[in-house]
């Protein structure tokens, strides 16, 4: 198992607020990683300094050997990240083909086979083909926003929140589609549901205050109950 993306003591300022005061984190391939903490810890500033969308005041970010911590937003996600941002970004007057259209960096024989498997993951997009984005359910728009992600051969896939505002029964079927997108793409996951979380999360990263505090194997979080009340609030 090789390293994709490290994170080593990175901060990063929104304005005149430091938002990241020192966040480690690496991602091994084919695991999926979660990121924890209460809100406002700064989780989600955390991939939008991986995608360069806020970028880095200090510290350094290595993806796939290469040192993008500079990098221009769009040459990160040309170099095969994809990022699923909590409010889901989906074009609501287009339909859901072409919104999958019209995120394919290539339309070429690879990008429609994965396509088509990712309409397999998610059949509810199949059925509501030549449906407008903005007439969608609030899982299927998240089930889009996976899947504009999964279309192009990226090798890490940032996704934040897929479980906000989802009725349990989407739920499941978003964990049991991660579980399959793992086996071609790594991914780092923010979630609030812990056991969304444990479900699917093979390591951990919680983040408090802006700062990495404990990274390690899911299951042994999950029998930490003094860790999960101290940074998660879980009795």
């Amino acid at each position: 198992m090789s390293r994709l993306l490290t994170l080593e003591n990175v901060h990063t300022h929104i304005g005149q607020y430091h938002i990241l005061q020192g966040v480690s984190l690496t991602a091994e391939e084919g695991e999926v990683t979660v990121l924890l903490g209460r809100n406002g810890a700064g989780k989600t500033t955390t991939l939008r300094t991986i995608m360069g969308l806020s970028p880095a005041t200090s510290g350094t970010i290595h993806y796939n050997g290469q040192d993008i911590t500079k990098l221009p937003t769009f040459s990160i996600a040309n170099g095969g990240i994809g990022y699923v941002p909590e409010d889901q970004a989906v074009f609501t007057t287009l339909t859901v083909e072409e919104n999958l259209k019209v995120a394919m960096r290539k339309e070429d024989e690879a990008a429609m086979a994965r396509q088509d498997y990712v309409l397999t993951l998610f059949p509810d997009l199949k059925k509501f083909w030549k449906k407008e984005g903005g007439h969608l359910s609030g899982g299927q728009k998240q089930m889009l926003a996976m899947a504009r992600a999964f279309v192009n051969d990226n090798r890490l896939m940032l996704i934040d929140e897929p479980s906000k505002g989802l009725a349990p029964i989407v739920i499941e079927s978003v964990m049991e589609a991660i579980r399959e997108m793992k086996k071609q793409t790594t991914i780092i996951l923010v979630e609030q549901n812990f056991s969304m979380a444990a479900g699917v999360g093979d390591t951990y990263t919680l983040i408090d205050d802006g700062e990495t505090v404990q990274s390690g194997r899911m299951e042994e979080l999950v029998r930490d109950e003094e860790l999960k009340r101290t940074y998660l609030g879980i009795a």
